[in-house]
């Protein structure tokens, strides 16, 4: 038995009434229940043939019907990810500016371990720096680049494409969410989270559209999963130009969207791919901090200091004051000091 309708809300395609369908925490859901709907015939004709024969199997697993979600989501709880204060200050290390540079041009530029990176400086530099001082000092460079990738960001293409990709937190699957402009290249969002439902894929497209133009119209590439459109219906809430959503799903496209705009999937793809070659080094993470630094660094590297080959070998950001330096570990220590 279906529960009655707990609201006024109605269909806006049949104007049927919407009829109370899941309570949760930090969401409510309403469901039209016309099978006759328009919305739902529209999305039937959408499926492909196997899609069509496993909707008839298991129709659960596919949402056909209009929906609408009510979020009771509050202003912390859709704050992006950030590294924590550290323990030690930059300004006041031991170690010279071109030491810091060094370590984080190997374990952040190159994918070094901290383990590796400390024998790489006392075997080829005699410079002796514990890992666990590097793993500091990361932490602590990491809290100054946060708000710089932020603050350099830049506008956004119209096309963005979004996905998300698992590390280990303990032993544990976290999920880091990115969105990657389509022609700038650019990685416009990044969070990290415990789980890859709709709170921190809000999180990530809210940041992602943070510094679009009033009257853009953005579409978001993504895959399946439904975290993405369920958190578009909080983030085009009151919106007047509405965030568009395209689906690519698979590895064939059986679909005219996946035919279409696949090559914007590939790019969040490739993307992701970059970044397992860069935690991969560090095995897994004892910290859910430690793993916001290294990914917040990344961000930097990738976005200021990593040539692009499909932008003709240029970084995706263009920061004019790193134009005159020539190399990576002073390029680094520049940047620090712009977020300083």
């Amino acid at each position: 038995m279906k529960d009655k309708p707990s609201s006024e809300l109605f269909c806006p395609h049949c104007q049927h009434t919407l009829y109370n369908w899941k309570e949760q925490d930090q969401v409510t859901i309403y469901k039209c229940g016309n099978k006759n709907c328009p919305c739902r015939i529209q999305n039937l004709k959408k499926l492909n043939p196997a899609e069509r024969m496993m909707q008839k199997l298991i129709p659960t697993h596919f949402k056909l019907n209009y929906q609408y979600r009510e979020y009771h989501l509050t202003p912390e709880q859709i704050q992006h990810s950030e590294p924590k204060q550290a323990r030690v200050d930059l300004t006041k290390i031991y170690n010279t500016d071109n030491v810091l540079g060094l370590i984080l041009a190997f374990y952040v530029s190159f994918a070094m371990s901290a383990k590796k990176t400390a024998l790489i400086l006392r075997m080829v530099y005699d410079i002796h720096v514990s890992s666990q001082t590097i793993l500091n000092y990361a932490q602590a460079a990491a809290c100054h680049c946060h708000p710089f990738n932020l603050q350099y960001k830049g506008g956004i293409d119209d096309i963005c494409s979004g996905d998300e990709t698992y590390i280990k937190v303990l032993a544990k699957h976290h999920y880091v969410f990115f969105f990657v402009s389509s022609e700038k290249r650019s990685i416009i969002a990044y969070h990290i989270a415990d789980n890859r439902e709709a709170q921190p894929a809000i999180v990530a497209m809210n940041e992602a559209i943070r510094t679009a133009q009033p009257n853009q119209d953005i579409t978001l590439i993504t895959d399946g999963n439904p975290s993405y459109p369920a958190g578009l219906h909080f983030l085009n809430e009151g919106r007047e130009n509405k965030i568009k959503h395209i689906k690519v799903i698979g590895l064939e496209n059986l679909d005219e969207d996946s035919t279409e705009y696949r090559a914007y999937k590939q790019i969040i793809e490739r993307l992701n791919r970059t970044y397992k070659q860069h935690v991969k080094p560090a095995a897994g993470f004892n910290s859910f901090d430690g793993a916001v630094s290294l990914t917040t660094l990344f961000v930097t590297y990738y976005n200021f200091l990593r040539p692009h080959m499909s932008l003709n070998y240029k970084t995706p950001i263009h920061i004019p004051e790193l134009d005159d330096i020539k190399t990576i570990q002073s390029k680094w220590i520049k940047i620090l000091s712009m977020a300083a």
